[in-house]
């Protein structure tokens, strides 16, 4: 008997569970549409004809818009091979910008947020007499993504998720006012439930503790209403653009940052999320390498104000945001050489901030460009960039992963090879297991460790957020760290890339026409 209602609580349990009601709500939908397009079949000639004239037009508009190339490829192919349900199809799904409303909401917000990141001109002045280049490239960043450059500030970089897990549970455990935290993933495990009663602790001794993660992020991830269970613990919490069981790819802008603030003087960023196979406790991709890394002094503030900024769009809440200033006595002296330069990247507006700091760093290279992403998804912009760089001499390094997390994107990545190693980039995969990282060094001066992969959905669909670096101590720690990585992964040749199967070659080739949609 017990073990008759043992099962019977197990199928009540998937029958009721999150995900298999949203399936079947998207099942229901699926099905309704293929009904109603069969009940059009009755029509078909005028049905055949509204919709070609609907494909032409989308085509046109298509072309005319100012989205990316390869965007528009990945979108026409499938419009002129479906001509009669491709235009549907592309008003349905293909549209990745945000309504209007959307639009002047993180307007408005994002003008109030430039109201606290002011830009100290005395620094500027010593920037542009350090040097131009990389006076113009952080001017670029002020100027479009409205974030200033600090001096008092000092950076500390991360090799491997272990040891920021270790830094982050210590001045977690010094948070006196405030403890900010926006993760694209967060899973229960070691990892979070360490750092869960640490932040039960301080709400209960009235510390502000504030949690957003993404739903579709953490969909596998956590238990439906999970920010209930968190909120119970006296834990503010946001759930960023949750899932909606509705046919449709409005869910395509995720909150892909990954930021912990403390006490405004403290912050974190990089490619690490909150969950086990990021600290290497469980194993999924082999051996998982990642970075990140911690700013203190006057830079974190700039998280701060990102973080503030989301929460207030999230939950319409206005913040004030003076009230989350470091304290007098959290203002030291933070000893440091070069230059620090928080940025964050919205795909609300229409400026493509992560790319065109990558392109800033790439074009200007002039000995060599280290670079670690986990995807290598390219469009024709980065593509030119990387190989006129190789072209001219410059020693052009990328590590990607040998183990892949998704097949299907590691294939398109490999299918980005041949172009690259023709043009003298050299290009390293890492044998122990999955790459993570998102680093990039230019010439040990300039760097940047952030959340932006080098693929689409990272470029033009995510919020994304990363650090600026100029002439600081950390970029010789990542130059250190990727020579490192390169002793523990593979050169790929053209040997390999020739070695492929002619079926393998196209179909590559295929997916790397939709890469823009994956």
């Amino acid at each position: 008997m017990d073990r008759f209602l043992n099962l019977l609580k197990e199928i009540l349990h998937i029958i009721t569970n999150r995900i298999t009601l949203y399936i079947c709500a998207m099942l229901i939908q699926l099905v309704i549409l293929i009904i109603v397009i069969l009940e059009f079949g009755n029509y078909f000639i005028y049905f055949y004809a509204l919709n070609v004239i609907l494909s032409m037009f989308v085509v046109i508009s298509i072309l005319n818009g100012n989205s990316n190339p390869a965007y528009k490829i990945a979108w026409i192919i499938p419009i002129l091979l479906l001509p009669i349900f491709g235009g549907l199809i592309y008003l349905m799904f293909g549209k990745y910008k945000t309504s209007k409303k959307v639009q002047l909401k993180m307007k408005k917000i994002n003008d109030e947020m430039k109201l606290f990141l002011n830009q100290e001109n005395e620094v500027k002045k010593s920037l542009k007499n350090k040097s131009i280049i990389a006076f113009n490239q952080s001017r670029y960043i002020q100027k479009y993504a409205h974030c200033p450059v600090y001096r008092n500030s000092t950076s500390e970089f991360f090799s491997i998720g272990e040891e920021m897990f270790q830094s982050l549970i210590k001045e977690l455990q010094k948070a006196k006012r405030y403890i900010f935290m926006e993760y694209f993933i967060i899973e229960e495990g070691i990892m979070w439930n360490t750092i869960l009663s640490i932040l039960e602790q301080k709400a209960k001794e009235g510390v502000d503790v504030r949690i957003i993660y993404d739903d579709i992020g953490c969909f596998f991830k956590l238990p439906y209403k999970y920010n209930e269970k968190l909120e119970s613990k006296g834990i503010k919490c946001c759930v960023f653009n949750p899932f909606v069981p509705i046919l449709s790819l409005r869910h395509n802008n995720r909150d892909h940052r990954k930021i912990t603030v403390i006490d405004g003087h403290t912050a974190y960023t990089g490619g690490i999320n909150l969950a086990d196979e990021y600290i290497n406790e469980v194993e999924r991709f082999g051996h998982w390498k990642d970075t990140a890394i911690m700013i203190k002094g006057d830079a974190a503030w700039s998280f701060t104000v990102f973080f503030l900024s989301l929460w207030e769009y999230l939950t319409g809440e206005e913040q004030d945001f003076e009230l989350f200033r470091p304290l007098d006595q959290d203002n030291k002296n933070y000893q440091n050489n070069g230059f620090i330069q928080p940025f964050t990247d919205s795909p609300i507006d229409e400026e493509l901030v992560s790319e065109t700091i990558y392109l800033n760093l790439f074009n200007q290279a002039k000995k060599y460009i280290y670079i670690n992403t986990p995807y290598l998804i390219l469009d024709n912009e980065i593509q030119t960039s990387l190989t006129s760089a190789a072209k001219r001499g410059v020693d052009v390094r990328i590590i990607t992963p040998h183990i892949p997390d998704k097949w299907y994107v590691h294939e398109v990545t490999r299918s980005n090879y041949s172009l690259l190693l023709e043009s003298g980039v050299k290009i390293y995969e890492y044998t122990l297991g999955f790459n993570h990282a998102k680093t990039f060094i230019v010439d040990d001066q300039l760097g940047v460790v952030g959340t932006a992969n080098l693929d689409y959905r990272s470029l033009y669909l995510h919020f994304e957020c990363g650090v600026w670096l100029y002439d600081t101590e950390s970029i010789q720690d990542i130059k250190k760290d990727f020579l490192k990585t390169i002793e523990e992964s593979q050169q790929i040749t053209f040997s390999y890339c020739a070695s492929l199967k002619w079926y393998k070659k196209l179909r590559n080739a295929i997916l790397r026409v939709f890469a823009p949609l994956m």
